[in-house]
């Protein structure tokens, strides 16, 4: 059984900073993509950042670009998301997510790519 589990969210304020972990566990195959969603109260679901593994390759929302960065220990099987200069509009609930070993980069950035999801980690931003 795949799980992700997320941690080190929490409140901070404007221009703080946090750094998301996602541990992942029970995974027996490569995954081509793994990435960060968020969803906000009354919002769809969001694509953040993700990573094509098998080049590293990353992508990033316009709105967090230079703020956010991705990055994986493959070692200890942990994804992370470095978020700086947090602005009251990344106030979301974040999820980690995984896909199989299939799919190539541009898939990355579609939520429909993933078949493993962590159970989210709330971010407050506040003013």
């Amino acid at each position: 059984q795949v799980q992700l589990v997320e941690s080190g969210g929490g409140s901070v304020q404007v221009g703080g900073s946090l750094r998301l972990s996602c541990a992942i566990s029970g995974h027996t195959g490569n995954s081509n993509c793994m990435g960060w969603f968020r969803q906000a109260p009354g919002k769809e679901r969001e694509g953040v950042a993700s990573i094509y593994t098998p080049s590293n390759r990353t992508y990033y929302l316009n709105s967090v670009k230079g703020r956010f960065t991705i990055s994986q220990d493959n070692a200890k099987n942990i994804m992370y998301l470095r978020m700086d200069s947090l602005k009251p509009e990344d106030t979301a609930t974040y999820y980690c997510a995984a896909s199989g070993p299939r799919g190539v980069a541009a898939e990355c950035v579609t939520e429909n790519t993933y078949n493993y999801w962590g159970q989210g980690t709330q971010v407050t931003v506040s003013s």
